[in-house]
């Protein structure tokens, strides 16, 4: 299958680099399924880091080999992925325990209702009510060397 990863750089080889912020599932190299996903994080990242030009990285995934790695998948945002993020976004945990984590994104439309659940404003029930009208896109966190082995670059696309 098709993933993406948005950059301001081509990326042949994937690495897993330390963030300096707090990320949806820790640690990871970051892809997407959805190209127009992948063109926003490329021009976002690109205008963050006021260098390079934005770039859609292409990559071959061959997920017929999920089974040899440990993998979670959240197929929405449900209370598992909400309690998920949360310890991640507030660096209680980091998900070093899978090779890959599959779910929504938690973007900036949704920002605002995982930070108000993460100070008690919101309850987990209520949160996920805020939450279920964004049709919200999905990512995949490689976490290991092991993960990233099953990716092949194809192609970068300028945007």
């Amino acid at each position: 299958m098709k993933l993406y990863h948005g950059s301001n750089v081509e990326v042949r080889e994937p690495k897993i680099l330390q963030s300096n912020r707090a990320l949806d599932f820790g640690t990871a190299f970051y892809m997407t399924s959805d190209y127009e996903q992948a063109k926003k994080w490329a021009k976002l990242t690109a205008d963050r880091k006021k260098s390079g030009t934005p770039i859609i990285n292409e990559f071959e995934f061959d997920d017929e080999r999920l089974a040899e790695l440990e993998v979670i998948r959240y197929e929405s945002a449900n209370k598992e992925w909400l309690r998920f993020v949360s310890d991640c976004r507030s660096e209680q945990r980091n998900g070093e325990e899978y090779d890959i984590i599959i779910g929504p994104v938690a973007n900036d439309r949704t920002f605002d209702v995982i930070s108000l659940y993460l100070i008690g404003v919101y309850d987990e029930d209520e949160a996920i009510r805020r939450l279920l009208p964004f049709k919200l896109k999905d990512q995949y966190a490689f976490k290991s060397e092991k993960a990233l082995d099953l990716l092949t670059f194809k192609r970068g696309i300028f945007v």
